[in-house]
């Protein structure tokens, strides 16, 4: 039997990000998978080691590197539409759902578990972090575009920064404090 789940996968490079939005550079989901993993995973550990809380880092990153895969299926509904009202953000709720659950029948049985766990998370504490993460990436986002002297860009970048810290997650203040800023500099400027 032939199983498409990693085929799906790697169709994540062709949903394209920002819809709405004029971009100097166009993000797609893979990218902007990674990134949030990535993130994630630094959050984590930041929580680990500078907050002593007993999270594995490494479980973090795995689910964030799927936190959008049902986007491979609905593709990315642009924020302004998918918040648009308490309906049509439950309804798209259901439909992300519906999409994982496909995503995960396409595996052999011997494997749905493991990737129910990464698609399907059920841990709230993970998902905080995976959620500050795929906020952080989003202002990295902003933050370039800035740079490439597009101003469409402004205001995600205030809405994004605002709700990031209404999210009261220390960890997320840490990485913003000590390593946002870098973002704003050129390769020359950081100077490693």
């Amino acid at each position: 039997m032939k199983f498409h789940f990693f085929a799906m996968i790697s169709r994540m490079k062709y949903i394209n990000r920002w819809g709405l939005m004029r971009n100097t550079k166009s993000e797609n989901l893979s990218e902007h998978s990674l990134e949030t993993a990535v993130i994630a995973q630094a959050l984590a550990l930041i929580a680990k080691k500078r907050f002593n809380k007993d999270i594995d880092e490494n479980k973090v990153a795995a689910i964030a590197m799927y936190h959008d895969a049902s986007e491979i299926i609905t593709g990315d509904l642009p924020t302004p539409i998918k918040y648009n009202s308490p309906e049509i953000r439950n309804s798209y709720k259901e439909i992300e759902l519906s999409a994982s659950k496909r995503l995960i029948n396409s595996l052999p049985e011997d494997l749905k578990e493991a990737y129910k766990e990464l698609l399907l998370p059920e841990d709230k504490e993970i998902e905080k972090y995976i959620k500050a993460a795929d906020k952080i990436s989003a202002i990295i986002k902003c933050v370039e575009e800035k740079k490439s002297g597009n101003r469409e860009f402004l205001n995600a970048e205030k809405t994004l920064r605002d709700t990031l810290k209404g999210m009261n997650l220390p960890e997320a203040e840490v990485f913003m404090e000590e390593f946002m800023p870098s973002f704003e500099l050129s390769l020359d400027e950081q100077n490693i």
